[in-house]
């Protein structure tokens, strides 16, 4: 495959990726990819998975949302960015923006990847471009508003109120970007983003309602189906939707690579390429 660095605009910093072609012969589309919860363009999925999909005729541009990892710098000491600060409406821009990256380059419609976080966010995304031809979750969180508790511990537990109180004097006192410890997250977290967390999550299983594409959930069986509910999000949809769980598998796919990069891709062969 042809690898590219790429640099995408936004409204303040870029986004960095990389965007993938085959190395010869006819492009039958693209795949967009969404990465998880402070991780990045260059790990899990948006890293392993574009060779094989690249093999199927695809084109894939896999970027840092501007909430990737935890914490970066760039320019300067001031120009602070990553996961510890990102919001919602954060995300769902950065997907627009490279969403109109790739429209630019000749797919405005890609097949979307979203693994955790990057598949919780995804469903808009999607029903913006009702011409999306699949979307592949795997391990999308339930989401919604006021979930502090997703899974057991998460975003502070069972004293996820008491955080989101002292996270509400931070901002009533002006301090709302700066980093507070709450156990069950990613080490550190702005006051701003803990409460957006809480409030403005996309809801999967509600705007399942809303996507008619064909639609794979993936998630590992080490993982509970009550925070990665692919058969709820199956029950919800108003498409087609199959459900595949790992055996011997967590989170983050790690030994199963190949085992969901061939579910991923015999899905696309016979949804998309009509193999």
């Amino acid at each position: 495959m042809r690898t590219e660095l790429v640099s995408i605009p936004t409204d303040t910093v870029p986004l960095d990726g990389a965007y993938y072609e085959p190395d010869g012969g006819p492009i039958a589309g693209a795949v967009i990819f969404f990465h998880g919860n402070t991780m990045n363009f260059y790990v899990g999925a948006p890293r392993f998975m574009p060779p094989a999909l690249t093999e199927l005729g695809f084109a894939c541009l896999a970027f840092n949302r501007r909430g990737h990892d935890i914490l970066s710098v760039r320019e300067d000491k001031e120009t602070i960015e990553g996961a510890a600060f990102q919001t919602t409406a954060q995300a769902q821009a950065d997907h627009e923006y490279a969403g109109a990256w790739l429209a630019e380059a000749g797919f405005p419609d890609p097949v979307v990847i979203g693994h955790s976080n990057g598949g919780m966010m995804s469903p808009p995304f999607v029903i913006a471009r009702p011409k999306t031809p699949a979307l592949v979750l795997l391990s999308a969180g339930r989401g919604g508003p006021l979930r502090g508790v997703q899974r057991p511990g998460l975003l502070g537990g069972a004293d996820v109120e008491q955080f989101a109180a002292k996270a509400r004097d931070m901002v009533a006192q002006g301090r709302g970007r700066e980093l507070m410890m709450v156990p069950g997250w990613w080490y550190v977290i702005t006051a701003e983003s803990f409460l957006d967390r809480l409030a403005t999550v996309p809801d999967v299983i509600t705007l399942a309602a809303q996507i008619t594409c064909p639609v794979l959930y993936v998630r590992g069986d080490q993982e509970s189906p009550q925070t990665f509910p692919g058969e709820t999000y199956q029950a919800n949809a108003a498409g087609p939707c199959e459900v595949a769980v790992l055996p011997d598998c967590g989170h983050f796919y790690v030994g199963k690579e190949q085992a969901v990069t061939d579910l991923v891709c015999d899905f696309l062969n016979r949804s998309v390429l009509g193999k």
